[in-house]
């Protein structure tokens, strides 16, 4: 893909892109009109991250069931966090919020088919610059090896910065990406994109039908059990707005099955050598009692939300660097170790949404200070500053650390051995001195095949969480 050159200073961005995607865009309007749709997507090239050039944009949605009975205010007060309430009150007063195509009140009561506009100057947050990997390709479909931290579709802060968009600006604004599976948008390995409705309907039927085995690699804290370990704990999402889910007995069936591959006892220099302290409870807290951390693979047999992550942090072994389920200014000092009481979920909802708001986006529980301090500067806060043309509060780029978390999807097979696709472990999972051959964070090496969990070798060794 050619590299254009990067725009002059002269213009109102200044000097901040090194280099541009595609030919510049013209600078956004002053005043908040009828967006257009910029094409070609106005992204460029920066410290290692994909950005895009803020831009007019119109949200259209029908009125969820949740919202029947609401006030418009109240509406967008608890189910978006990107902006504070007051911005929200006057868009709806400048006319900028619409219900059904004409100007409303912040005290309208939305009603079932109702349609609400918002258009607004849309900043997106950054994402990694690696290119999406392409594994294979025929007439009907893509395998790609999707980034960690690019999101799968346009939703909440991203719309450009997501692999759909992406693939759409290198590939033509008539392409239509299709997805059939679906991965967080903190997660990275396989994923299935149709070329067509037809081959996109195939797949998903299959993925839907539980007839696609699939693998994934996690690295976890602490010494996860040798054998293999089911989990049987339903999931339950508490808050919509926060995307945060949790074992709960009155959510969906979630199973997964897990395996340890390998254990990294600490070493002096890494961080999480801790002494315990005097209340330490093994059992509650496993990932303390022994520093260090695991690579474990992880086969789900349903596909809930967060499901792997969820039911990690149950177990006591949440993925390292999860900012979410293995933060301790969230959790507390246990990470939320098989904890599926519900009378504690407002606590943690406040929790979990200050972080990167007034508070900094802890990503995970790191117990060394001087790592703790580093990675505090580098995360994504509040930056201090307003945007001139919309006033709106400006984020600072996210660390290297929110760019993705430990959790990869390594392969997707059909169970009936028609296909299987593969991608490289990442550095992450590598052992110590492979890793340091790859150069830290980035790269990968060739998956080696595992044996499959169910195994007759294996059939003796197995727990189960219920």
């Amino acid at each position: 893909m050619a590299v254009v050159p990067a725009i002059s200073s002269a213009t109102p961005w200044g000097d901040a892109a090194d280099n541009f995607l595609y030919p510049k865009a013209d600078p956004p309007p002053s005043v908040v009109i009828t967006p257009c749709d910029p094409w070609p997507r106005p992204y460029y090239l920066e410290s290692g991250l994909r950005r895009v050039l803020p831009y007019h944009f119109t949200y259209n949605t029908y009125c969820k069931q949740r919202w029947r009975g609401l006030d418009l205010l109240g509406i967008f007060a608890s189910e978006f966090r990107d902006r504070p309430v007051e911005y929200y009150k006057e868009a709806i007063e400048r006319g900028h919020v619409m219900v059904n195509g004409k100007p409303s009140t912040t005290c309208y009561i939305v009603k079932n088919g109702d349609m609400i506009s918002h258009t607004l100057h849309r900043h997106e947050p950054p994402v990694t610059a690696l290119p999406i990997g392409i594994v294979h390709e025929d007439d009907d479909m893509i395998v790609i090896d999707k980034p960690a931290g690019v999101p799968v579709h346009p939703a909440g802060r991203y719309n450009y910065n997501s692999i759909v968009e992406i693939m759409r600006a290198e590939r033509g604004m008539g392409w239509n990406p299709l997805p059939c599976n679906r991965l967080d948008r903190l997660t990275s390995g396989v994923m299935f994109v149709g070329k067509h409705a037809k081959a996109a309907e195939i797949l998903s039927e299959q993925i839907k039908g539980r007839t696609v085995r699939k693998e994934y690699v996690a690295r976890v804290k602490g010494e996860f059990p040798e054998g293999e370990i089911e989990c049987s704990q339903p999931i339950l999402q508490i808050s919509p707005k926060l995307g945060l889910n949790r074992v709960r007995a009155n959510g969906k069936e979630a199973r997964t099955l897990f395996r340890r591959i390998a254990y990294y006892p600490a070493t002096s220099s890494q961080p999480s050598a801790i002494s315990n302290p005097p209340d330490f409870d093994s059992k509650k807290t496993p990932w303390k009692g022994s520093a260090g951390y695991s690579i474990v693979s992880c086969f789900p047999f349903t596909g809930r939300t967060h499901q792997l992550r969820v039911h990690l942090q149950f177990l006591g072994h949440p993925i390292s660097n999860d900012p979410i389920y293995c933060n301790q200014r969230v959790w507390g000092a246990d990470l939320g170790a098989f904890d599926a009481d519900a009378t504690n979920d407002e606590d943690i909802i406040s929790r979990l949404s200050k972080m990167g708001k007034s508070e900094v986006a802890e990503a995970v529980a790191y117990h060394d200070e001087m790592v703790d301090d580093y990675n505090k500067k580098k995360a994504e806060k509040m930056s201090g500053e307003l945007c001139e043309t919309c006033g709106t509060p400006l984020y600072t780029d996210p660390g290297a650390h929110e760019l993705g978390i430990y959790l990869h999807a390594k392969r997707y097979s059909c169970e009936e051995g028609g296909w299987s696709y593969e991608t490289p472990l990442p550095a992450w999972a590598l052992p110590p001195e492979e890793r340091r051959k790859a150069g830290g964070i980035g790269g990968g090496s060739k998956a080696v095949e595992e044996s499959r969990p169910g195994s007759e070798a294996d059939s003796a060794d197995i727990s189960t969480i219920q």
